[in-house]
C-alpha cells in the first residue's frame, strides 16, 4: 500500500525520458514540481504482508481533488494492472495552482469489491524557478 518511485534502472532512458526525476514520495505524500512528469509503481499489500497481484477484471484508479469534499476530480487516471505504473504527465499539473491537493488510489476487484488502499493522501505541487 505505497507508491515507490519508478526504478529507472529497469528501463532505458528513451522509455522513461531520462534518469533525473524531480519528485519525492514520503509516506504516500507526493512532492511534485508543477508541470513535471511523475512516475511511480503502486503496490498493494495483503493483510498478511504479501503483495497483492491484480487479477483479470480488476481495475485500479488514481483520483486527485483540491479537497476531499469536492465532487470534481482534477486528475483521474486508470493505472494499468499489468505494470502498476502511475504516470502523471506535465499537462496534468501545469494549469493547477501551487499548493496541497488530496488524492486516493482505489482497487475495484472483478467481483465488485472496492478497496481504497491509499486513502486521502497529499500531493504537494511546488513551483520551479524559471
Amino acid at each position: 500500500m505505497e507508491l515507490i518511485p519508478f526504478d529507472s534502472a529497469a528501463y532505458s532512458p528513451l522509455e522513461i525520458g531520462g534518469n533525473c526525476m524531480s519528485f519525492k514520495v514520503r509516506k504516500n505524500t507526493i512532492y511534485l514540481t508543477r508541470g513535471d512528469t511523475f512516475k511511480a509503481v503502486v503496490t498493494i499489500t495483503n493483510p498478511d504482508g504479501t503483495v497483492y497481484h491484480p487479477g483479470e477484471g480488476d481495475s485500479i484508479r488514481f483520483a486527485l481533488k483540491e479537497n476531499v469534499e469536492d465532487e470534481e476530480c482534477l486528475i483521474y487516471r486508470e493505472i494499468p494492472t499489468d505494470t502498476m505504473l502511475l504516470i502523471l504527465y506535465p499537462d496534468d499539473t501545469e494549469e493547477l495552482e501551487f499548493g496541497s491537493y488530496v488524492y486516493d488510489i482505489q482497487l475495484t476487484k472483478a467481483n465488485g469489491d472496492v478497496d481504497t488502499f491509499i486513502t486521502a493522501s497529499k500531493l504537494k505541487l511546488t513551483a520551479e524557478v524559471e
